[in-house]
């Protein structure tokens, strides 16, 4: 099969990549993950210029994609470059907004760059399960109020709107659906809690106490579930991208480091270790094809592709972060060098939208 990407989608993957290159440094992002906000606005509207937002949606909500690749060739360069800006927030949020209908202004200032989005969904006791929502929502006289916590939510600060997904109230003892609700980041009752995350970007706990909302979707669990697939998807192409960059440059250190008089690369250890993490880095890649691949298709096939990508993620990226880490050497663990914050990023991904244990239990199940 040819995977080679059509012509307009590697035109954007190549000006998206020299963008990174000239104007988003190793340098650049520990400025920007250091600030007070922990994201560039700057940068947010350089990449909605560039067509990096717009890319996540399709044309019926004013973009020019929002397929599996389309996904895939902005992720897997923002990975390379270890971008902190808020696109997964706004990818999954912005995909039930599509869906949900009705709110055409937003996503276009979404994708002007204008207006920023966050999806909170999970709770603090839910351990991935994406039905355990404990967060409520009750009617109201102009709408609804919702209450609730929502934890680890990505770059929520950054946000304007929220989408957030709650049990709808009724009789008691009466079990209801989960409604999807579109709220205001300055909404009487909402509280954001942000803080540093491990790999340099931030996230955020939202507490909601009768804080008003508007109703997108009265039964959203198919909403969640696709919005879950293309974060997952998401996810699975920005690894791509760091374990690329951490192949490449640790073959350039085993070319360069020079022991007993040569390169440590010819040492024969060395070199099935190094072939041993490129095979399983192709083994990430094709799963994060298939789940791409997938993504617009039926429920089974593209739920089973996001948690199979996601488990082989999660696998191969402890692999190659640990190989990397360990075949520098001390340096490795140094914060001069950009390889231990790759490490870190492939390490919270892992655990971002489910673990590998989780998927492949789910993957299992889907069977």
């Amino acid at each position: 099969m040819d995977f080679t990407h059509p012509e307009d989608r590697q035109m954007l993957a190549d000006a998206l990549g020299r963008y990174l290159q000239q104007r988003y440094t190793i340098d650049t992002r520990h400025r920007i993950s250091q600030s007070q906000s922990g994201w560039s606005q700057e940068q947010w509207a350089g990449f909605a210029q560039l067509g990096a937002i717009g890319a996540l949606f399709d044309e019926a909500a004013g973009g020019f994609g929002g397929g599996g690749f389309d996904v895939a060739v902005v992720f897997e360069q923002l990975g390379k470059a270890l971008v902190v800006e808020p696109f997964l927030g706004t990818l999954m949020a912005g995909r039930i907004l599509v869906r949900a209908g009705g709110q055409q202004a937003l996503l276009e200032e979404t994708i002007a760059g204008s207006q920023v989005l966050a999806f909170a969904h999970q709770e603090p006791q839910a351990r991935y399960d994406l039905a355990d929502i404990a967060a409520r929502a009750r009617p109201a006289a102009d709408g609804w109020l919702l209450s609730g916590t929502k934890a680890v939510i990505p770059q929520l600060q950054a946000a304007q709107h929220i989408i957030v997904s709650a049990r709808l109230s009724g009789e008691p003892g009466e079990e209801q659906g989960i409604g999807l609700f579109r709220v205001q980041a300055q909404a009487r009752g909402a509280g954001v809690r942000g803080y540093p995350l491990i790999d340099g970007g931030r996230g955020g706990d939202l507490t909601l106490q009768d804080t008003p909302a508007q109703l997108l979707a009265r039964d959203g669990t198919g909403l969640i579930e696709e919005a879950m697939a293309a974060g997952i998807v998401a996810l699975s192409w920005e690894a791509v991208g760091i374990m690329d960059v951490l192949r490449t440059s640790t073959l350039g250190y085993l070319r360069t480091r020079r022991q007993f008089g040569v390169p440590i690369g010819k040492f024969q250890a060395l070199q099935h270790r190094m072939a041993t993490v490129a095979l399983e880095i192709e083994q990430a890649r094709s799963a994060a094809i298939n789940a791409a691949a997938a993504l617009d298709g039926p429920r089974r096939e593209r739920e089973r592709g996001a948690s199979a990508a996601k488990y082989t993620i999660g696998r191969v990226g402890t692999l190659a972060a640990e190989e990397a880490i360990q075949m520098h050497g001390g340096i490795g663990m140094t914060w001069e060098l950009p390889l231990g914050h790759y490490a870190k990023r492939l390490t919270l991904i892992g655990h971002q939208l489910g673990d590998d244990d989780y998927h492949l239990e789910r993957f299992a199940a889907l069977g």
